[in-house]
């Protein structure tokens, strides 16, 4: 009996510890990874995510996204995606601020980008639509160059990009 006590209480001290996120977070299969940039009318943007591999899985089946399923867009906590200035984004306002950076990609492989006034939670588990404060389309590239590790870039002339596996996803930031 003391021995179950004690493999039950050192469980649940570990996932504790893992759930609060302690410890090393560069260390994680999906290491965490920040973008930064000054756009062109002074916004900055930072981007916070973690970076999953693919590790020879499949997107869409064994791996995110998953279609018409709201994806974290990346691993870990959900990404956040954070404005100095208010800004357009496909042509549509967002307030300076920090959101929750989300992805919905439907089955014939369109992108939407959403916004989420929540932006401090574990991937996509608490996600509500009502707490979106902007979705737009994105556009999916035809170039099929293969990228292992998710990343997210901006530049300076506000276009991002999305890249995952055979995906070149991006949005206008103006």
């Amino acid at each position: 009996m003391k021995f179950l006590l004690l493999s039950f209480t050192i469980a649940l001290c570990t996932l504790t510890a893992c759930a609060q996120g302690g410890g090393d977070k560069s260390k994680r299969p999906s290491p965490p990874a920040t973008v930064t940039e000054t756009l062109k009318s002074g916004a900055q943007i930072t981007i916070n995510y973690s970076q999953p591999s693919v590790k020879g899985r499949k997107i869409g089946e064994t791996l995110e996204p998953k279609a018409d399923k709201i994806w974290r867009t990346g691993a870990n906590e959900a990404t956040v995606f954070e404005t100095s200035k208010d800004i357009q984004v496909q042509g549509k306002a967002l307030a300076a601020g920090k959101y929750g950076l989300f992805s919905l990609v439907d089955a014939n492989g369109n992108w939407q980008i959403i916004f989420n006034k929540d932006w401090n939670q574990w991937g996509a588990y608490s996600y509500k639509a009502d707490a979106d404060v902007l979705r737009v389309p994105a556009t999916v590239s035809g170039d099929k160059k293969f990228t292992e590790k998710f990343t997210i870039s901006v530049d300076k002339n506000g276009l991002a990009h999305i890249l995952w596996g055979d995906y070149n996803v991006t949005f206008t930031l103006e």
